[in-house]
């Protein structure tokens, strides 16, 4: 796709292995933390192995379309780990942190897989506009609906769980 310069071992260190931290953090957020080093390793293997594949504008949206792949497989072979089992830290009142995690993450069990994904995406790993729409292989505007819906979907979700909670 991109033009490669001729030391590619340089290329794919300085370009592609920069993204290591976030790829790293977008399976820290997905799986255990004992898998996250194994898959961010096969999607640096499989980067190399498809080094000339990789557009050169859109680095971070490939391997994020690749660690989907990579997490998929993973799942089909692995446990899946609930969200409220991620390891993720959030600064604040301790009880507040854990009555807003499980009602995100009973929002975030409602939707598709698909729909989880988009919003993450954007959320977690900071995608926006043609980043997420290569990181999804599909258009812009296709990626833009696709969030838009998204959103919309775990607002239906959520909003009741946010009225319960103030009824209690």
């Amino acid at each position: 796709m991109g033009h490669r310069p001729d030391d590619a071992e340089a290329w794919f260190t300085s370009e592609v292995a920069a993204h290591l931290d976030s790829l790293y953090r977008y399976f820290l957020r997905r799986a255990v933390k004992q898998d996250a080093d194994d898959l961010t390793a096969e999607v640096f293997e499989i980067a190399w192995r498809r080094r000339d594949d990789i557009p050169a504008e859109w680095i971070l949206p490939w391997l994020y379309r690749t660690a989907a792949y990579v997490l998929a497989n993973h799942r089909r072979r692995a446990h899946v780990v609930p969200l409220h089992l991620t390891d993720t830290p959030i600064d604040g009142d301790h009880a507040q942190r854990i009555a807003d995690r499980d009602e995100l993450v009973r929002a975030l069990a409602g939707l598709s897989e698909r729909d989880r994904d988009i919003l993450l995406l954007h959320a977690w790993e900071g995608l926006t506009g043609t980043e997420l729409a290569e990181a999804l292989g599909i258009s812009r505007s296709g990626a833009q609906a696709a969030l838009s819906r998204a959103r919309g979907r775990l607002r239906e979700l959520w909003t009741p769980l946010m009225q319960d909670r103030g009824s209690l």
